[in-house]
């Protein structure tokens, strides 16, 4: 049943993630957007069957929460219209046409040169919530607090851009 599920969500994320950048539907930046999201979540629920519920849960509130939501006032900001939108080259199609090539390369050399071997143990969970929050919390507070000043002064700079009269 367990493999059902990775399958479904691996085809889900694959799917969602290629509607992301080749969308046979609209054009519209906000359904990419959206299937971005579709993504996220389908990511998210690889995460449960590998019973990673924190990174499921931080992978849903941190980016299909707050980083889609300032995905989309950046492009609900910059209202781009259709005749505006660049078309592609020549030049950007062929190199894209590369890089796809060679990271396909790779990874299929990576696969057969890779001799791991089944078991039929299971993995030992590590990394519990509560050891992992006291780390981040005692380690790590300086760069959370110097984060969190960044990005309020980013919010206001973004208030204070987006107004159409600046007195």
């Amino acid at each position: 049943m367990q493999d059902l599920f990775f399958y479904l969500f691996a085809f889900l994320t694959l799917l969602c993630g290629l509607l992301v950048v080749a969308n046979p539907f609209s054009r519209n930046p906000v359904t990419s957007a959206m299937f971005l999201v579709l993504t996220i979540v389908s990511l998210a629920g690889l995460f449960v069957l590998l019973h990673a519920f924190f990174l499921a849960a931080v992978q849903i509130l941190v980016y299909a929460g707050a980083v889609i939501v300032l995905f989309l006032f950046v492009i609900m900001l910059l209202d781009l219209k259709g005749e505006q939108r660049r078309k592609a080259n020549r030049f950007s199609l062929v190199t894209g046409v590369i890089s796809v090539g060679a990271i396909t390369v790779i990874f299929i050399k990576t696969i057969f040169e890779s001799h791991a071997t089944a078991t039929d143990t299971t993995p030992v969970l590590e990394g519990a919530t509560q050891p992992l929050g006291r780390m981040l919390f005692n380690d790590y507070v300086l760069p959370f607090e110097i984060l969190s000043v960044l990005l309020l002064v980013a919010m206001v700079g973004v208030i204070l851009l987006s107004k159409k009269d600046l007195r």
